[in-house]
């Protein structure tokens, strides 16, 4: 059953957003309300679906006792009683606790893990993977940081992708990527595994992660390009190191305020997953063991070229089209990550 008492708050917020739109609402808090106004109202649109359907199911079964309308009752009954259940099962997903990260940009971050030069160059084929998925979602993917191998392979690369959902449906990829396949670096033929590994963040705003001036050490220096060789002679690139945390952000581009501006952003993200990962361990032991755990030690996906399959381990799903998933088709792994996500978050929300 759903929560009706739930749905009736539901219904009432929203009337009451509605309300201070059409007033005029301080314009301090306009934007918010704004917000959790367009967020509410597909789901007040389901909620009303889904009544009218109830509303209709009664008077056609009050149909039945009369005789000139029993016939129509009777066609119009096992559409309506199929229908029902399905909106139901729609608004329980609608239902679920939202990420609140789920409609922002994402930073992506490759390393080649083992492997040497393989996996530098399979790093790179995963970069072009996600660029091509963005494409096909109409998504902006800009590169904020690639730093390349002398064979076009990837020592790092950081982008950000900005569009609908975009971090809702890659949040998932975080993790070990192991490929298995022979190395356009082998010349006898032996098949090698390697590994790259992913990690999908949260872009932060400057409100979420406030990072004080005497936190940080920001050091510029030559940026090189692949094997080592100066791309230019300026000091451009820049390195900033987050003290009480350790962690160290570089960014070489020719712009030294860009990288500046880059290196921050992706600094800020960092630091805004690290606190999105200690909330959720807080709140659930068993995050470990949930699809979307964000630990970039587990291995979560094999890429095996010879077979042409691809293996996702969390949720025991295999595919034989790996060729067209390095093309970014990926909807068909995502879709099922997501769906296995919803479908523990409904267990442990009813359970």
């Amino acid at each position: 059953m759903l929560p009706e008492e739930k749905l009736a708050q539901i219904l009432a917020r929203f009337e009451f957003l509605e309300a201070q739109l059409s007033t005029g609402a301080d314009p301090a808090k306009i934007a918010q309300i704004s917000r959790e106004y367009s967020e509410l109202k597909p789901v007040v649109a389901q909620i009303e679906a889904w009544q009218q359907a109830r509303a209709d199911l009664a008077e056609v079964e009050g149909w039945l006792d009369d005789p000139e309308m029993k016939d129509l009752a009777e066609e119009e009954m096992p559409q309506l009683k199929a229908r029902i259940p399905e909106m139901e099962q729609a608004l329980r997903l609608a239902l679920l606790p939202k990420d609140a990260a789920d409609a922002r940009p994402a930073i992506l971050e490759i390393r080649p893990g083992t492997g040497g030069e393989e996996a530098a160059l399979f790093a790179a084929d995963l970069l072009r993977m996600y660029q091509k998925y963005a494409e096909k979602h109409g998504w902006r993917f800009e590169l904020m940081e690639l730093t390349q191998t002398e064979l076009g392979g990837i020592k790092e690369a950081v982008a950000r992708i900005e569009g609908a959902g975009v971090f809702a449906r890659l949040k998932f990829e975080s993790g070990v990527h192991r490929v298995q396949r022979v190395p356009e670096t082998e010349a006898g033929g032996r098949i090698h595994t390697s590994a790259a590994t992913v990690a999908v963040l949260p872009e932060a705003e400057d409100v979420d992660i406030d990072i004080p001036a005497g936190d940080i050490r920001i050091d510029t220096m030559r940026a090189s390009g692949a094997g080592g060789q100066h791309v230019n002679t300026t000091d451009s690139a820049v390195r900033i190191t987050h003290i009480p945390s350790g962690i160290v952000v570089t960014s070489s581009e020719k712009s030294q305020h860009q990288n500046r501006a880059n290196a921050m952003a992706v600094l800020r993200a960092r630091l805004y997953e690290a606190e999105r990962e200690r909330a959720d361990s807080e709140r659930a032991e068993s995050r470990k063991s949930q699809v979307g755990s964000g630990d970039r030690s587990e291995r979560i996906r094999t890429y095996n070229f010879p077979q042409g399959r691809l293996t996702d381990h969390r949720i025991n799903l295999t595919i034989y089209a790996l060729a067209q998933a390095m093309e970014g088709d990926l909807d068909e792994v995502l879709d099922a990550l997501i769906a296995d996500d919803q479908a523990a978050k409904l267990a442990e929300m009813e359970g």
